[in-house]
């Protein structure tokens, strides 16, 4: 018997037969062709392109169908990089220019912009590349005529085992027969976790080698929740987990239930459950789990499906949806968090530490004329509903104040053109650099709230690189540098009577609820799947209980005392606490 530790990114339970699905990489020799064979070489590249694309399209139908808009977003993705004229155009240059065969230029091109992704320290992009390799094994399949492995037609339920898999190759997948995945790679943000989670498979990834280690028709238990993986089961381990199987079918059945109820403490303490969202066909989803709203609307999106800037007219578009299915409950907007690397040509600027550099609020100060763009239809949606802005990776009064002038000049401009707005829309920043959360007080007098970023901020506080599955240990917010942090930036942000939000992972990670409310968090923003569990800790104890708790963690020593007390107290004060997912 093996114990693997790996990533939680769906939670959930699943016992049975590894299928170990084989690498797919291929090396395509460099060839070329007569000069009198070029035009047709062109044309079977463009007879494939067209073929991946009508395949890829009948794919997003399927998810649209099985999941909705949202998670179709990831498919449309991969269809906008092939309806992307430059990439084509590149491919067919090689092709005509240098004479190469088409599998050759179409592997070369979209190889390269899967190293250029790989290479972005932002998690959502960098994880991109995966989608992007997915794309050249399709098309080197058509060009090639190769036989198609979907696995859409096993005849027994399996547990998936690979070094990574695509997201149309996930799709495609018999969901009755694939019961859950267990990847080498990958991350909670990866487009295969996403789907995982829209599917309801259990998924752990990050486990190193764990396509080489198991063989096919291995016994496996992949516990989701907790991001376990126990390989070739002893008996005793194997009765263990067939009984909390049984306990957990009940227990989500319980969750699902209370979804919609309020998350109020035994003592009568409110307190508030958004949803962290990326596409606007998120917000019927997130309210389906229960949200009070959406604490974090990244628009990031917006900036990467086309390669070119978006529109003030794409973004007021997207925020009119998402206000339209909302009602009354609160919008949260985050303005552009991505990096120089990704927005400015690669001649134009190199940096030798992107994660340290001209990113987010830094970027937009460099380069104004996007974020007004984006700050002008955000002002403007705020006629429709209940809009707040939010900044990204603030660090100092001066990005503070000069995002407010910005905003103050665009109202003066609606104004003068008689256009309606919410004078009184709230702007806040993100907590996510351990200055701003140390200097919370002195930003409260610009700040109209604020939100806790926990990705970022561990990163920052404990030097470590959360993208890195090497140094995957030693990222965690049990750290009591990361609790004693948080206080301070909850305390701060309390006395000058600021609300105050967290939209980081953490805030999703059940095993840190009881804490977070003992100090004073009274706003919680998660994945729209976990809502229900937030929601049944929070009913489910007192707050002068979750004080004493987050005292006592505060004052521990080690991240492993921490993780320690906290699972059991979960175990002590919640009902079935012991089934709900854990993290840490």
């Amino acid at each position: 018997m093996e114990i693997l530790k790996g990533i939680p990114v769906s939670p959930g339970l699943f016992i049975g037969e590894a299928f170990v699905l084989e690498g797919e990489e291929a090396r395509i020799p460099e060839r070329f062709v007569l000069s009198e064979l070029v035009e047709g070489e062109v044309a079977r590249f463009e007879k494939a392109l067209a073929a991946v694309r009508e395949e890829m399209a009948a794919l997003a139908d399927r998810v649209r169908a099985e999941t909705g808009e949202g998670v179709a977003g990831i498919l449309v993705f991969a269809i906008s990089v092939l309806d992307d004229p430059k990439l084509s155009g590149e491919i067919i240059s090689h092709i005509r220019r240098d004479r190469n065969t088409a599998e050759f230029a179409a592997s070369r091109v979209l190889r390269g912009r899967a190293r250029i992704l790989k290479n972005i320290p932002h998690t959502l992009l960098s994880q991109r590349a995966s989608d992007i390799m997915d794309l050249e094994r399709r098309l080197l399949r058509a060009l090639l005529g190769a036989k198609r492995e979907t696995l859409s037609h096993l005849d027994r339920p399996v547990v998936v085992v690979a070094h990574d898999l695509g997201p149309a190759q996930t799709v495609s997948m018999d969901h009755g027969k694939v019961r859950a995945f267990a990847l080498d790679v990958g991350g909670k943000t990866s487009h295969t976790a996403i789907l995982a989670r829209a599917y309801r498979i259990p998924a752990v990834v990050g486990l190193g080698t764990i396509s080489t280690d198991v063989c096919g028709g291995d016994t496996i238990i992949v516990d989701g929740t907790r991001g376990i993986v126990v390989v070739r089961p002893d008996e005793k381990t194997l009765a263990r987990y067939r009984k909390l199987d049984a306990e957990q079918t009940d227990f989500s059945v319980l969750i699902r239930r209370e979804r919609g109820m309020p998350a109020v403490t035994k003592d009568g303490a409110a307190v508030r459950v958004m949803a962290n969202i990326e596409f606007p066909e998120e917000v019927q989803t997130a309210i389906e789990y229960g949200a009070e709203g959406i604490g974090l609307f990244r628009t990031e999106f917006l900036y990467l499906r086309s390669g070119i800037l978006p529109s003030e007219w794409d973004h007021f578009e997207t925020y009119r949806k998402s206000l339209s299915m909302l009602g009354d409950r609160p919008l949260v907007i985050r303005t552009l968090d991505l990096g120089a690397d990704k927005m400015l040509p690669a001649q134009e600027r190199h940096e030798r530490n992107p994660v340290l550099g001209l990113r987010s609020i830094r970027l937009s100060m460099k380069y104004p004329e996007p974020f007004r763009t984006q700050v002008r239809a955000v002002v403007r949606a705020s006629a429709l509903g209940r809009v707040k802005m939010l900044l990204p990776m603030v660090s100092n009064m001066d990005e503070l104040r000069w995002a407010r002038s910005v905003a103050a000049e665009i109202m003066q401009d609606l104004d003068r053109e008689g256009m309606a707005f919410d004078r009184n829309l709230d702007v806040g920043i993100m907590i996510e650099i351990p200055a701003a959360a140390v200097h919370v007080e002195s930003f409260a007098k610009l700040s109209d709230f604020f939100s806790i970023g926990t990705n970022d901020l561990i990163q920052y506080a404990l030097a470590v690189d959360r993208t890195d599955e090497v140094l995957a240990g030693l990222y965690t917010p049990a750290h009591p540098s990361i609790l004693k942090l948080i206080k301070t930036a909850i305390e701060g942000a309390r006395r000058k009577s600021k609300p105050v939000a967290m939209c980081g992972e953490m805030a999703g990670d059940i095993l840190f609820t009881i804490p977070l409310l003992g100090m004073g968090l009274a706003e919680f923003s998660v994945a729209p799947a976990v809502i229900g569990d937030v929601k049944r800790i929070i009913r489910s104890v007192k707050l002068s209980d979750c004080k004493e708790v987050a005292e006592a963690a505060l004052a521990m020593d080690e991240s492993s005392e921490v993780l320690g007390l906290l699972r059991s107290m979960l175990r002590k004060l919640v009902p079935g606490g012991d089934r709900l997912g854990e993290s840490g």
